[in-house]
C-alpha cells in the first residue's frame, strides 16, 4: 500500500522541488505558436489537468527544434479545467482544442455499429487514443505525441517519414521491453502478421486510415486482449500497425529508463518521469542558452 500511495504522489508531481517546478511554470512567458492549416501531418494529444504543463513544453520543443507548423488538435481526457484550457489556447492560437463532452457525444454516434468498440471507448480512459484521434483527423498522417516527451534536436527521421509521401508504414519509438495485453505468438496466430516488439504508442507517425473503426472492432474480438488499463491502448495501436505495415524509429528515438539525453527527442515514461523536469527541461533550457 505504501508503494501505491509513493507512485499516487510522484504521479500528481507533487514530488518536484520548487525550484524545478518554478522553472517548468517559465513556459508561460514563451510566445504563441502559430500552426499551419497547409500541412498534410496533424499533431494530436490527449492530456489531462496534471499533464499540461509538461505538453507545453512537448509542443513548444517540438515546434522549435522542428520549424515545423503542423497543426494542432488537443484531446482534453476530461480533467481539464477552463483555465488550463485557456492557456493552452493562448499558447496555441490556431489550436482545435477538443472538451470530453463534446467529443463523446460525437463518438458515440460514430461508433453506434460498432459495440466493442463502444464499451471500450467508454470504459478506458486511453481509449480516445485511438477513436477520438481517428474521429477528429483531417489529414491522413497523424504526429502521435504524448505530454511526457521532449525534443532536443530536430527529429531529422521522424520528420521525413512524415513528409515523404512514398512512405505509407506506422513509424514509432521503441519501447524498453514488450507491454501488450496480448500473446505475440497468439495475435500472429489469429491474425497471419508479424508483431513488432517493443512497440510504443508514446510518439510516432501514426497514418489515420490504419485504426478504422471496423479494424480495432475485429481486433477486439481477439480472445484476452482487454486487459492491462494502460496497455491495451498501446496494444490495439500495435496490432493497427502490424495489419497496416510498420516500422520502429532508429535507436536514438528509443524510451530508456536511465539518464541522459541518448537522441534528438526523449520519452519520459512513468518510471523516469521525475526526470522529464530534472534533467529534460534543464537540457533543453542549456542548449538553447549555448545557441542564443
Amino acid at each position: 500500500m505504501l508503494i501505491i500511495e509513493k507512485l499516487k504522489f510522484y504521479y500528481k508531481h507533487k514530488w518536484l522541488p520548487r525550484r524545478n517546478k518554478r522553472l517548468a511554470e517559465n513556459i508561460h512567458n514563451s510566445a504563441p505558436v502559430l500552426t499551419d492549416d497547409a500541412s498534410k501531418a496533424e499533431i494530436h494529444v490527449l492530456t489531462s489537468s496534471k499533464d499540461y504543463l509538461m505538453l507545453l513544453w512537448a509542443l513548444k520543443s517540438f515546434y522549435h527544434v522542428s520549424g515545423k507548423r503542423y497543426p494542432l488538435v488537443i484531446h482534453d481526457d476530461g480533467s481539464l479545467g477552463d483555465a488550463e484550457a485557456d492557456v493552452l489556447m493562448k499558447h496555441f492560437p490556431n489550436a482545435r482544442l477538443i472538451k470530453k463532452a463534446e467529443a463523446d457525444a460525437e463518438i458515440k454516434k460514430a461508433l453506434v455499429n460498432y459495440p466493442k468498440s463502444l464499451e471500450f471507448r467508454f470504459s478506458n480512459h486511453l481509449a480516445p487514443k485511438v477513436f477520438d484521434f481517428f474521429h477528429f483527423a483531417s489529414r491522413e498522417r497523424i504526429l502521435l505525441m504524448d505530454s511526457d516527451v521532449l525534443f532536443f534536436e530536430k527529429p531529422e527521421v521522424l520528420i521525413n517519414r512524415i513528409e515523404d509521401a512514398d512512405y505509407l508504414k506506422n513509424s514509432v519509438n521503441a519501447d524498453v521491453a514488450d507491454a501488450y495485453t496480448i500473446d505475440p505468438a497468439i495475435a500472429t496466430e489469429q491474425l497471419g502478421v508479424i508483431i513488432p516488439s517493443r512497440f510504443n504508442s508514446g510518439l510516432g507517425l501514426i497514418h489515420r486510415q490504419s485504426l478504422a473503426p471496423g479494424v480495432v472492432e475485429d481486433l477486439l474480438a481477439l480472445p484476452g486482449i482487454i486487459g492491462h488499463f494502460w496497455r491495451i491502448e498501446q496494444t490495439i495501436y500495435m496490432l493497427c500497425s502490424a495489419k497496416w505495415g510498420c516500422e520502429l524509429l532508429p535507436q536514438e528515438y528509443n524510451v530508456h529508463l536511465g539518464s541522459g539525453i541518448k537522441g534528438p527527442v526523449r520519452h519520459y515514461v512513468g518510471a523516469v518521469r521525475q526526470q522529464f523536469y530534472d534533467e529534460g527541461i534543464k537540457t533543453l533550457l542549456n542548449r538553447l542558452t549555448r545557441r542564443s
